[in-house]
């Protein structure tokens, strides 16, 4: 018997299966955590939730210590079971498939909510995107990633695990934006978690042509480039254009620009129109476009309804090997953007 089956004699079953599910997927992102503390986060009283983790505790599902709940191996195990069950019940496996066929994307994974709304929702994603990235790593491969706050957020879910003999560097200067979000800053929490090496480049995310010349001559700076440049995986965040340039502190001529040119997503320094062409790129040390044709894989990681533009811009853009992202941004490019992106 299926759980459609199974609803029709039990109709609070998927209710109490979503509800459990949500227990235990919230513990999973903020563990250790208190119950009073877990009640506030599910927006429910410390009463209601008691008897949902005794039961949950009781199935062996979590354990509770001094410092508060956390899963067990088995409660890790079973909640990745549950959320391939919902995603299909819920339609989200659904709607990547079609994210696939629509912005010609190998592979999409859509997590549940929408990242604009809820700080969960972009630890979900975070939290998805960092196990897709440990799952796909060899040994030896040399991993860029690059800033923002959602890039952010992958390092500092990461789980740990098994350490990986990988080297992480930031794809690009990053120097004067907050440190917690530099490349540099995401590539040593990487390694560290993973039990791999990284490197750093100290230099400005943005530069005058004279300057760029002077530092690409430095020796220090080539050896950084060099070894940037033979990264065999690449995670990255996608931005909407004119939000990117207000943090990159662009300045107002070139803001009327990007917006006269139509400029809808930033990505590695470059900014794009609804068709994916570049109308504008920014002097930085680092990865270029074309360096992404030769790397084995290429991620981008994504959400909320208001990036739905820029992810269907970027996906036209260059290659994409896997976007991971969520409801808000997929049902948005679905709906409203289907016609900027390829069929």
């Amino acid at each position: 018997m299926n759980l459609y089956a199974a609803q029709r004699i039990v109709p609070e079953l998927l209710e109490t299966l979503r509800s459990r599910s949500r227990i235990l997927h919230r513990i999973r992102l903020l563990q250790p955590i208190g119950r009073r503390a877990l009640a506030t986060e599910l927006g429910t009283t410390e009463r209601v939730l008691r008897s949902e983790v005794e039961f949950l505790r009781q199935q062996g599902l979590l354990d509770a210590g001094p410092a508060g709940m956390v899963l067990s191996d088995e409660g890790n195990a079973l909640l990745d079971e549950l959320d391939s069950v919902l995603a299909t019940m819920e339609g989200r496996t659904e709607l990547a498939l079609t994210l696939e066929k629509v912005l010609g994307i190998p592979r999409v994974v859509v997590v549940v909510g929408d990242s604009d709304g809820e700080q969960w929702v972009k630890d979900t994603l975070g939290f998805q995107a960092a196990n897709e990235l440990r799952n796909l790593l060899c040994e030896g491969d040399v991993v860029a990633v690059t800033g923002g706050s959602t890039m952010a957020t992958v390092a500092k879910m990461m789980p740990q695990g098994k350490a990986l003999p990988v080297r992480v560097v930031p794809a690009r200067g990053g120097l004067g934006e907050s440190t917690s979000i530099q490349a540099n800053t995401i590539a040593e929490q990487l390694a560290t978690v993973m039990g791999g090496s990284y490197s750093v480049l100290h230099v400005p995310d943005r530069l005058s042509e004279e300057t760029l010349k002077r530092l690409t001559d430095e020796p220090m700076v080539q050896e950084r480039l060099a070894e940037i440049r033979q990264a065999t995986v690449v995670v990255h965040g996608i931005g909407g254009a004119l939000q990117m340039a207000e943090r990159r502190a662009l300045s107002h001529d070139e803001y009327l620009m990007l917006e006269e040119q139509g400029a809808v997503a930033e990505a590695f320094g470059y900014y794009f129109n609804q068709q994916g062409q570049t109308v504008h790129s920014m002097t930085t040390v680092g990865l270029k476009l074309a360096d992404l044709n030769r790397m084995r894989f290429v991620m981008g990681v994504a959400g909320g309804t208001s990036k739905a533009p820029a992810i269907a811009s970027v996906a036209k853009a260059y290659r994409i090997d896997l976007l991971v992202t969520d409801e808000g941004a997929a049902r948005a490019i679905l709906n409203h953007v289907h016609g900027g992106v390829r069929s």
